[in-house]
């Protein structure tokens, strides 16, 4: 496989590389909040296996949700499905692109380059008439896969607040305007509303177009409108999931190796000492 410019690949290429044993299909299972029960198909691409987000690649003992682990217990999960150091790893969801996103950056955040996203996912797979089959999860042969954390992807809260007053960075909150602003509610109870200081509000459904992510040319302009220049980026959200969206959008604009607030708003609005904003 030839190095992408940008961080995803297209159904029809996809399908050009089924027989290519170094190319491994994840399925990231993460279901969207607000998604109705029914919100997986059944159904999967053909030699997928399962990458259960919650399940098998986050912390358990902590009341915060979904957070990365550690490279110990990283490195076992991937393994377990079959990645190797080696790996082409293309990743899709059943919904378009939710948690294939956040599955992107962890992988990155854990050292492997070689992590794409299918366009349009689960969803644009299908609609283009190529093969579906039962979505069954049976053992693989384990992996090699050993995982070395980029810190600079990679981000906690008393990293955040080392740079809050730099001006040589950017946070970028995916939330909406609303829950930025501390107007709107938060849907987990007890938090604060506002944002991170010095933090701008980019809502992750205006770098989509429905399943899709919008086009490089789209999203360079909504980059651009921030005057970022040579800024680095740090990315947050309710949770660490739709912050990898737009930690993606910014790649396929061009803005390379936005890290990811992976405690995000979850942890950052508990009531406490670290500093808000309310506009």
């Amino acid at each position: 496989m030839q190095k992408q410019n940008i961080p995803l690949v297209s159904v029809k290429w996809l399908a050009t590389q089924q027989d290519d044993s170094k190319v491994i299909i994840v399925e990231a299972k993460m279901k969207p909040v607000k998604a109705a029960e029914d919100w997986e198909s059944g159904f999967k691409i053909p030699g997928a296996v399962m990458m259960d987000i919650n399940a098998d690649f986050s912390i358990l003992d902590t009341d915060l949700p979904h957070m990365m682990p550690t490279e110990e217990y990283f490195t076992a999960a991937a393994q377990n499905i079959g990645i190797n150091k080696d790996s082409i790893i293309v990743v899709y969801d059943q919904v378009g692109t939710y948690g294939s996103a956040r599955t992107w950056w962890m992988f990155r955040a854990m050292g492997h380059e070689h992590v794409y996203v299918l366009s349009g996912g689960y969803p644009a797979w299908k609609e283009a008439g190529f093969e579906t089959v039962k979505a069954e999860w049976p053992k693989v042969e384990k992996g090699d896969f050993e995982a070395k954390t980029n810190k600079s992807l990679f981000y906690k809260a008393e990293d955040v607040l080392t740079i809050i007053d730099n001006k040589t960075f950017q946070i970028m909150d995916a939330r909406s305007q609303g829950r930025f602003d501390g107007t709107a509610p938060e849907p987990r109870a007890g938090l604060r509303g506002g944002h991170i200081p010095n933090s701008v509000c980019l809502p992750f459904p205006s770098v989509q177009n429905g399943i899709y992510m919008k086009s490089e040319e789209e999203l360079k302009a909504i980059f651009d409108n921030f005057q970022l220049e040579n800024k680095s980026l740090v990315m947050t959200c309710g949770s660490g999931v739709t912050a990898s969206v737009i930690a993606l959008a910014a790649e396929i604009a061009g803005y390379k190796n936005a890290a990811v607030y992976d405690g995000s708003w979850a942890e950052w609005g508990i009531p406490g000492e670290l500093p808000v904003h309310i506009s």
